[in-house]
């Protein structure tokens, strides 16, 4: 018999990423360097402690007495000598703050006026100390969470900066935050420059993860402004696994010196294209400065750190969790609490795996099917890297691409009629049996507890409803379905090329799926096309994949 040829060829677009947890900082201090850092904390640390702490006090004094009956109550851009006064002591404090805490900062190009650039755009955001390009540029506006505008001192300091505020509260937060933007930086310089970190959470520097759209929608010219740590230990990086703030606080400033380069690469002037579509433009720029960086980008976004986060708290493994969110919400059209979902049932699936992975015996299990040709088809269909498991971005693919399209009402009602033997509404536990153990070609199968499990009523045969509601809550099913037909057409195509009858048996698969094709069209979905190699070549973007 010929080889049987998959229908799904792979796409290249859904292939992992290059970097595939940039969330992550695993670097542990050795021995000698834990050593080293004590020694000269001994005598660094209080000293750096108590002038920072000064700092900070000559900080919020200056911001409070720049921010003292405020006119417009924060609504309107700070003029004159308030203005003055916070690019010229607040800019000076934090420089020297940094000098104390022993940075020796290095930058590279020129910056850019407000007129040039109404927007300063800064990656890779790693650190907290990124805030170094505050005092390089002028102190400008940021974004920030409204929360912290009401802690001490920093919270003063931070409202002299005009920032606009993040509400996690409002739902309408990030709408108002993007028109905020817009309207400062359309402002013909009323209010000053913005500095914004578009990736919107920190990464170990490794790449470039996804833009959010909000400094390239107003459709101005944007500086990107590129930061690197060159230091032979890394005591700066904030990921979401790794080092605490209190920790990385102490590391450095156990630190003799810590290095620090900023480069401000030419302004980029949006082309009418860019200016139509803020996806582009983000797009463009991040290339541009991964190029300057020669690190890869990938589509990792603050979402997959949410999911993350759910993972860990699922007891898998956190970068499990990593899925390139911005990539498959977008091919598949899938939103964030969907796939929140699909990670409850994969850990349900991988519990009882390690390292966070569904293997055959786990899949199979799930099921409740034993391990068989028609099994493994399915499990390679989900295998996209052919690894031998099944990890949650290719489950959520596969969950998608394959099962969802294929769990169509015409497909679940073919399947009623092939179980319904007797044709009488109903499936008993005998023709549900003789179909499974037909189709897995294991005659002794004991299906009892899969029949139990979807007879809801317990009434010993499933209704119509009955069976659909298992389907659409099990869509792995619906592909275990159309995987099984495709075998039997293709072995009835070798039958017929042979000029030999399929062989007969009380509950022959072949036959049993004639009968359907016969009288029931077959279900044209994206895992089991019509059975003609026309058809068959006719493939959608998701199909291809």
């Amino acid at each position: 018999m010929a080889a049987r040829v998959l229908p799904l060829p792979r796409q290249q677009s859904f292939s992992p990423p290059t970097v595939l947890n940039p969330f992550v900082h695993p670097g542990r201090l050795s021995a000698g360097d834990k050593l080293r850092s004590v020694l000269q904390g001994i005598i660094l640390l209080p000293l750096r402690a108590i002038c920072i702490t000064f700092i900070l006090l000559l900080a919020w004094m200056s911001a409070s007495i720049a921010t003292f009956c405020q006119p417009g109550g924060g609504f309107l851009p700070l003029k004159g000598w308030r203005r003055r006064m916070i690019q010229t002591t607040l800019s000076s404090l934090t420089r020297t703050a940094f000098f104390v805490m022993g940075f020796q900062v290095k930058v590279k190009g020129k910056v850019a006026s407000l007129a040039e650039a109404p927007i300063f755009v800064a990656a890779p955001h790693s650190s907290f100390f990124d805030a170094i390009i505050c005092a390089l540029t002028g102190m400008p506006s940021i974004v920030s969470r409204a929360e912290n505008l009401s802690t001490p001192i920093f919270g003063t300091i931070l409202r002299s900066l005009q920032p606009v505020a993040v509400s996690r509260q409002d739902p309408d937060s990030r709408k108002n935050t993007v028109a905020e933007i817009t309207r400062r930086a359309l402002s013909k310089g009323q209010w000053p420059q913005i500095l914004i970190f578009p990736e919107g959470t920190c990464t170990n520097r490794s790449c470039l993860i996804t833009f959010k759209q909000g400094a390239f929608v107003p459709r101005v010219p944007v500086q990107p402004v590129l930061l690197r740590y060159p230091n032979r230990l890394d005591t700066v990086t904030w990921t979401w696994q790794g080092y605490s703030f209190k920790e990385l606080c102490i590391m450095t400033l156990c630190q003799v010196f810590t290095r620090l380069e900023v480069e401000f690469l030419p302004v980029h002037v949006p082309t009418e294209e860019e200016k139509n579509d803020p996806i582009i433009f983000a797009n463009r720029v991040r290339q541009t400065m991964a190029n300057a960086l020669n690190v890869p980008i990938t589509d990792h976004t603050f979402e997959d750190c949410r999911l993350m986060i759910s993972a860990g708290q699922l007891t898998l493994p956190m970068e499990a969790g990593l899925v390139e969110f911005t990539k498959i919400s977008k091919k598949l059209n899938l939103k964030w609490n969907h796939v929140r979902e699909q990670l409850d049932t994969f850990a349900a699936i991988a519990s009882a795996s390690k390292g966070g992975r569904i293997g055959i015996e786990e899949f199979a299990e799930y099921l409740k099917l034993p391990i068989s040709d028609v099994l493994k088809e399915l499990f390679l269909l989900f295998d996209r890297n052919g690894d031998g498991t099944i990890d949650f971005r290719e489950y959520v693919i596969g969950l998608s691409i394959l099962c969802n399209p294929a769990n169509t009402e015409e497909t679940i009602r073919m399947a009623f009629k092939l179980f319904d033997m007797d044709e009488d509404g109903t499936i008993t536990e005998n023709e549900f049996a003789s179909i499974i153990q037909s189709a897995l070609g294991l005659p002794e199968l004991d299906v009892s507890l899969l029949f139990k499990e979807i007879d809801a009523d317990e009434t010993g045969k499933l209704s119509y409803e009955e069976f659909k509601n298992f389907a659409l809550k099990h869509p792995e099913y619906a592909t275990l379905f159309t995987t099984y037909l495709d075998l039997q057409r293709h072995q009835l195509d070798m039958f017929e090329e042979h000029d030999t009858e399929p062989p007969k048996g009380k509950h022959s698969p072949v036959r049993n799926t004639a009968l359907v094709s016969e009288t029931t069209p077959l279900a044209r979905n994206k895992v089991c096309p019509e059975g003609n190699e026309e058809d068959s070549s006719s493939t959608s973007d998701k199909k291809d994949d």
